[in-house]
Formats: structure tokens, C-alpha cells, sequence
């Protein structure tokens, strides 16, 4: 495996397969155990909307969006369609049951795309559902990427120092963060690609990797990997002091002081 972490312009980059679908993946399968609240995570409201509606919205307002997807957790099927039409989310046009796991989800998604009859060479942008603050810069960036180079992950340069600790605990040895990229979604794959890459895992036997671009790793295939850049605004809502930096952030604008 190999990453690329470089700055684009996107407008420069040579437009391939114009005829292709670019559909948002959006995965929604998980129950949100760690937020520890009554209902699913990406259901909850957030100034008068679910979270997976202004998710949605994201890519609802983006013009290179062709449709969207979402792998949808078991049971919340009818509440997802009903919000979708009162916000007026007309770019949803599947709907496909959550798996165990992200990567049962996702592998779930990308197989339902191909049944409903998706071409090979369609560009699928898999996104959590709870990072609902998504540029539509990095929509695009994913886009004119995975077209220009086949895969395209969105990601941050770490800027933390990283400490390595077995038990959570003590620790005596720090990892180097020159090399070291935080991931973020969308991870952007041709249809055929990412759906050869779970058929690999199965013969493999990898299972329960956490994220499409960890999968290309463990598969040591030696793929490729370009690296979008990403935004500390991009953040995904996992806690409820994640909910509340959402919320922060919903609320506040760059200073016009600001460069």
C-alpha cells in the first residue's frame, strides 16, 4: 500500500467516464452504544434536523451528486424515508439494511448498488453518516481524485504527538507523526474496485476491518491510495461532546480579520 497526501486542483484534472453515476453511500447501520442516548445517534435532532438529514443535505446540494444510498440500521427504514421527503431529499434512491459491523454495512451497500443495477465504473463515495458538516470542496476533491487516480481518501496530516500503549494506560514508546494521516470519509471507489477489494477480504479471511482504506491496507495489494485533504470541521459525532462541538460549530463563522 501506498499514500499520496497532495494539494489539488481539481479543475486541472482530466475528466474521465462523464456517462458514470457518482453515488454517496452514506452508512447508518450502527445503534450509537457509545452516545449512550435512547435513540440512534444519526436520528438524533441538532437545530431542528437529524443529523443524517443534514448528512444527506451535503451531498443533496452537491451538483456532481447523482443519487444517494444509505445502508440504514434495522427498523429505521420508514423513519429515514419519512424524514428524507419532509427535508425534501430527492436524491435518495436506495435504502439497504445495516450490517453487524461497518464493514458488513458497507459490503452490504456496495452489493445492493450492484443488484439495483449500478455500472462497474460508477464512482461510490462512502461517507458516515454522522459527519454532517461535509465541505462541498471535499465532495468534489473526491471526485475529480478517484476519476484522476482511482481511489481517493479523505484525510488530516496528525498534528498530535502520538504515544504507543498496550493497555491504555502506561506507555513507553511514541509512533513518528510525520507519516501519519488521520482518515476521514467520504472514502471515494469505482464500484468494481471496492467491491473486489470485500471479495479479496473474504478469501482472506478479514472480516471486520475498520474502514475501506484500512481494508486496501490489510489486503497488501500494494493499492495506491490519494489522499484528499480533509477538514478538523469535518468531524464525525460519536459522544455527546461531539454533539456539542457540532453544535459550536453549527453556530459560529470565520472571523473577517482572519486570512
Amino acid at each position: 500500500m501506498r499514500i499520496k497526501m497532495e494539494n489539488y486542483n481539481t479543475k486541472r484534472l482530466v475528466k474521465k467516464n462523464e456517462e458514470s453515476m457518482n453515488i454517496a453511500l452514506l452508512i447508518a447501520g450502527g445503534s450509537g452504544n457509545r452516545m449512550g442516548q435512547d435513540i440512534p445517534k444519526q436520528f438524533m435532532h441538532v437545530d431542528g434536523a437529524p443529523i443524517i438529514i443534514r448528512t444527506m443535505q451535503c451531498f443533496q446540494l452537491h451538483p456532481d451528486i447523482s443519487a444517494i444510498a444509505v445502508v440504514c440500521l434495522k427498523g429505521w427504514e420508514t423513519v429515514l424515508q419519512s424524514y428524507a421527503n419532509q427535508f425534501m431529499i430527492d436524491k435518495l434512491r436506495w435504502i439497504f439494511p445495516g450490517g453487524d459491523s461497518g464493514m458488513e454495512s458497507i459490503h452490504n451497500g456496495i452489493y445492493g448498488l450492484k443488484e439495483k443495477g449500478c455500472d462497474d465504473e460508477d464512482l461510490v463515495l462512502i461517507h458516515d453518516s454522522v459527519r454532517p458538516l461535509l465541505s462541498q470542496e471535499i465532495i468534489s476533491s473526491n471526485i475529480a481524485i478517484c476519476k484522476a487516480y482511482g481511489y481517493a481518501i479523505t484525510g488530516i496530516q496528525c498534528r498530535e504527538a502520538i504515544l504507543e500503549s498496550e493497555d491504555g494506560f502506561t506507555s513507553t514508546a511514541s509512533i513518528p507523526r510525520d507519516t501519519l494521516i488521520r482518515t476521514q470519509t467520504p472514502q471515494t471507489f469505482r464500484l468494481k474496485n471496492i467491491i473486489r477489494a470485500h471479495e479479496l477480504a473474504c478469501k482472506k479471511g478479514i472480516v471486520n476491518s475498520v474502514a475501506s482504506c484500512t481494508l486496501l491496507a490489510e489486503l497488501n495489494e500494494n493499492i495506491e491510495m490519494h489522499i484528499v485533504p480533509g477538514s478538523e470541521k469535518n468531524i464525525k459525532i460519536t459522544t455527546v461532546e461531539d454533539l456539542e462541538i457540532l453544535k459550536a460549530l453549527m453556530h459560529t463563522s470565520k472571523d473577517e480579520w482572519l486570512k
